[in-house]
């Protein structure tokens, strides 16, 4: 799998994951939802460069212009409820692309720090021979990613994988790397080294669902 970490370099990125972290800032749950969002099209926008393009020959009010525009179907699919601002992120820079959601959750069923990943939902077009783009904020343990593929797999094969992420640990992309097809890509702005004994990454920013949208009752 070939990983593309953005913030390898310094660029204004940074800054809105410096946002998306601080325990202050992440209170406006707006300014929270937009800093994905606007992560989401600094990827999506370095994710367009490996693209394929075409070219055409445009009118404009005093002439002709060669332009070079994309030709690649694209289907955006991101996992609720986390991915939704990454989502429309994503949406706003391929915007004619088709749209897959998902949804995937924890279950503890003792309780405690062990889990699985729940996929109950799920609305999608063919995906048959099209780039998939499969959105979620934190890749964590991996497992989110992995049981969506799965859960897709039925909707045709994908000509080729993106997955974009703002937070990973290094635990949870490699497991993605083992599990998904060696030409898959991955974008992220950011890499954490560790997850804690409930699967969440460290230093991380907590639960990006819950910071989104608001806390949710367990079952």
């Amino acid at each position: 799998m070939q990983i593309n970490h953005l913030l390898e370099e310094n660029s204004i990125a940074g800054k809105f994951v410096a946002q998306l972290r601080d325990t202050e800032i992440q209170k406006d749950r707006m300014r929270f939802r937009r800093n994905i969002e606007r992560l989401g099209e600094i990827l999506g926008y370095e994710l367009s460069k490996t693209l394929k393009f075409t070219s055409k020959n445009i009118n404009t009010p005093l002439g002709n212009a060669e332009v070079q525009l994309p030709e690649t179907q694209v289907a955006l699919c991101s996992i609720l409820r986390a991915g939704l601002p990454l989502h429309n992120g994503l949406l706003n820079y391929f915007d004619d692309a088709e749209n897959s959601f998902i949804s995937a959750y924890r279950h503890h069923p003792t309780n405690d720090e062990n889990f699985e990943i729940v996929v109950e939902y799920l609305a999608s077009p063919s995906l048959e021979g099209k780039t998939l783009i499969l959105a979620d904020p934190m890749l964590a343990t991996g497992r989110s990613f992995v049981n969506v593929m799965k859960a897709l797999e039925h909707m045709g094969k994908p000509k080729e994988i993106h997955l974009v992420a703002v937070i990973g640990a290094e635990e949870g992309i490699a497991h993605v790397a083992e599990e998904f097809p060696a030409d898959t890509k991955l974008w992220i702005a950011t890499i954490d080294k560790e997850l804690n004994d409930r699967g969440y990454i460290v230093p991380g920013l907590g639960d990006a669902g819950d910071l989104c949208y608001g806390g949710k009752l367990q079952h």
